[in-house]
């Protein structure tokens, strides 16, 4: 099912809502047919849009894959930054919030997860992955790693490793969307989740057990 239905879009939409629609529609297409079987005759069949218009918004099939990972990698950014910026919480309920974020169902579903891994797995696309992602990449790890120093440091934990959690992290992230993608009947969000603060806690266990 399209991310956004066509026939609830006005034709005299604003350039901004188009531009949402047909990034909606490049998921669902990405998700159903991989990079290279997704064409912007596909896209704009999905969207109930004409070719054209595609076109319009995006001058080129590699324009608008690119621009959709950028989508949701600012969608993602944007989750984790907006909630550790809340006021009042411990570096371990930063930590927390930043694990919450990437198992959010409104953030990252198996469509938008089948996107990362189309990305991933494909030797073009992973150049423009780091093209497009690096910096946010490195962003979330230099956060991670930030916040397990204060807990480590506050905590007293004189053994604990913070850059290798913080990397143990960003692995654990990949690992268990690909466990949702590939067995979806057996991993969930909930499962993930606590999963990861598991290993949280045999690392912290006075700020995770």
């Amino acid at each position: 099912m399209s991310a956004i239905a066509p026939d609830k879009t006005p034709r005299t939409a604003a350039p901004e809502v188009r531009r949402r629609q047909l990034i909606a529609a490049t998921i669902d297409a990405i998700a159903e047919d991989g990079l290279s079987g997704t064409t912007l005759a596909g896209v704009a069949r999905r969207a109930g849009l004409s070719t054209g218009l595609v076109n319009f918004h995006f001058r080129s099939k590699d324009i608008l894959l690119a621009e959709t990972l950028d989508h949701l990698a600012q969608e993602l950014r944007a989750a984790w930054r907006d909630a550790i910026a809340a006021p009042g919480l411990a570096p371990a309920q930063k930590l927390t919030v930043i694990v919450d974020a990437h198992f959010d169902p409104a953030i990252i579903d198996r469509r938008k997860i089948a996107v990362w891994f189309a990305f991933f797995g494909e030797t073009q696309a992973r150049a423009a992955y780091r093209r497009h992602t690096t910096d946010i990449d490195m962003e979330r790890l230099d956060a991670s790693t930030a916040l397990c120093r204060e807990i480590a440091l506050a905590g007293g934990y004189a053994s604990a490793d913070p850059e290798g959690i913080g990397r143990a992290l960003e692995a654990l992230f990949d690992g268990f969307w690909l466990n949702m993608l590939v067995y979806p009947h057996r991993f969930s969000h909930d499962d993930a989740k606590a999963q990861i603060m598991a290993y949280l806690a045999g690392n912290f266990p006075r700020d995770f057990g």
